[in-house]
């Protein structure tokens, strides 16, 4: 591989069908989720995935900032996703840029289809997800950590939103893309769905596939969104089983 400099195409598939980092074409990356880190915040969650890093935390239902906001029937959900100047390898303008506050809007979108906020009316629901180490792949990382987060502040939902980015690799459709094959690649398609339903909330892509691509990505996708759906359910059992009587009580 050529230095970073000089833009040099990596491999993203070998002969052997393997990708950069060793997975095979439907593999995730090692994923890690803590619920309730921050003592503070009403709910939070931080996830390892991969080499991002990602911190959420949820305020509320609280009074709604700005008051105009303010909705009569339901609460307000309010997100803010931030990617710290120092989470990626080249300079970055500390503050939300464009391309934060579109993904704050399409995170906040997605949650407003699954939280009961009419259980909340005049209220704002505040979501804060803070991306400490960004290696692709990140907006569903963050609502991954969100929806933990909105879960451990027990703000009732119809479920988990578990997220995933498929991609378009070599003319290869590849599960949760990692930085490399986000930047070549010929596709990256992120996803968040409701997994007792399967109905989608969140759907983008750059790039192009084939009517069959889309079709393999979405069943990839899917599959993939389930697996990361039961590691967020067993970080919210961690944090809330019972803990055992200490040694040597009566």
């Amino acid at each position: 591989m050529g230095s970073v400099g000089a833009k040099e195409v990596p491999v993203l598939l070998n002969a052997d069908g393997l990708r950069i980092d060793g997975r095979r074409l439907d593999e995730l990356r090692p994923i890690q989720i803590r619920a309730g880190p921050l003592p503070q915040a009403d709910g939070s969650a931080f996830v390892e995935w991969g080499q991002n890093k990602v911190m959420a935390a949820v305020y509320g239902p609280r009074e709604v900032h700005p008051r105009h906001l303010q909705q009569s029937t339901k609460a307000v959900i309010q997100c803010r996703y931030n990617m710290a100047a120092f989470s990626v390898d080249e300079r970055k303008r500390p503050g939300l840029d464009r391309r934060s506050q579109e993904i704050s809007k399409v995170i906040a979108e997605a949650f407003e289809s699954v939280v009961f906020a009419e259980e909340f009316p005049r209220t704002s629901i505040d979501v804060y997800i803070e991306v400490l180490q960004a290696n692709a792949g990140t907006r569903c990382a963050g609502l991954v950590a969100a929806s933990v987060a909105l879960a451990d502040a027990g703000i009732p939902m119809v479920d988990l939103l578990p997220a995933v980015a498929v991609g378009k690799i070599d003319n290869a459709i590849a599960l949760d893309l990692k930085k490399e094959e986000d930047n070549f690649g010929q596709a990256d398609l992120p996803m968040a769905l409701v997994p007792q339903s399967g109905r989608l909330v969140l759907l983008q892509m750059e790039g192009h596939m084939t009517e069959p691509e889309l079709a393999q990505a979405l069943e990839l996708g899917v599959g993939g969104c389930r697996v990361i759906h039961e590691k967020m359910k067993a970080a919210l059992r961690e944090r809330y089983s019972t803990a055992p009587l200490a040694a040597g009580a009566a």
